[in-house]
């Protein structure tokens, strides 16, 4: 017969729950950008439930003017959806992106990860350097993993500041692209592989993303 040592109690005592949710909502009121359960709970005295206090938190906040929402797979606090016409005169829209950044930028969000040459099989027309680069200075897509095919092309994937720059939860969340076409973001034709017609001079339109990508800042 052994005998077993009583379990070790903690040198420190976790803050009642009710203290934990205030942590968590003055870690996200600060925060620039959307934080992880991960962040919180490295923030948070040893002991603490993050994940438990967020969910308390979130709670509170249903049906307030701030909404505590999942951004791909974090956090932030955000205006609630029905009360982004008051913060319209803070929005500053610097410039529209071009019809061959927004057509290369839908195919990313629904295909990802693709690679390049995939990008261009469904638009039906090469993709510049410029556009690309665009995007990414913009942080809206980056580089994903490497496809396993001959040579190992780098492909691309939409970033966690494009679901929050559009409110999406993750890329599940999507629009269809009907809805894309009704808003103007696209034209009346078909992503899933068909050649897009009628682009015109596409060296010159994605030049000037080239030459525009500058004034964008990180």
């Amino acid at each position: 017969m052994t005998n077993e040592a009583p379990p070790r109690e903690s040198l420190f005592e976790a803050p009642p729950i009710a203290e934990q949710e205030r942590m968590v909502e003055a870690i996200l009121f600060a925060a620039a950008d959307p934080v992880t359960v991960k962040m919180l709970e490295d923030r948070m005295p040893h002991g603490c439930d993050a994940a438990e206090a967020l969910a308390h938190l979130r709670k509170r906040y249903e049906g307030r003017g701030v909404r505590v929402v999942r951004v791909g797979d974090a956090w932030a606090m955000r205006t609630a959806p029905d009360l982004g016409f008051l913060m319209s005169r803070e929005v500053v829209e610097t410039r529209k992106l071009s019809r061959a950044a927004i057509e290369t930028l839908a195919i990313i969000a629904y295909h990802q990860p693709v690679t390049r040459a995939e990008i261009e099989e469904i638009r039906g027309v090469s993709v510049s350097r410029g556009t690309v680069d665009l995007l990414i200075e913009m942080g809206w897509i980056r580089f994903g993993r490497r496809k396993m095919t001959p040579g190992r092309p780098v492909t691309f994937v939409v970033t966690q500041a494009f679901l929050d720059h559009f409110g999406l939860e993750s890329a599940r969340d999507l629009p269809g692209l009907s809805e894309l076409r009704a808003a103007g973001l696209l034209e009346s034709r078909p992503l899933d592989g068909a050649p897009l017609s009628g682009e015109g001079d596409v060296d010159a339109e994605e030049a000037a993303d080239a030459g525009q990508s500058e004034l964008f800042e990180d």
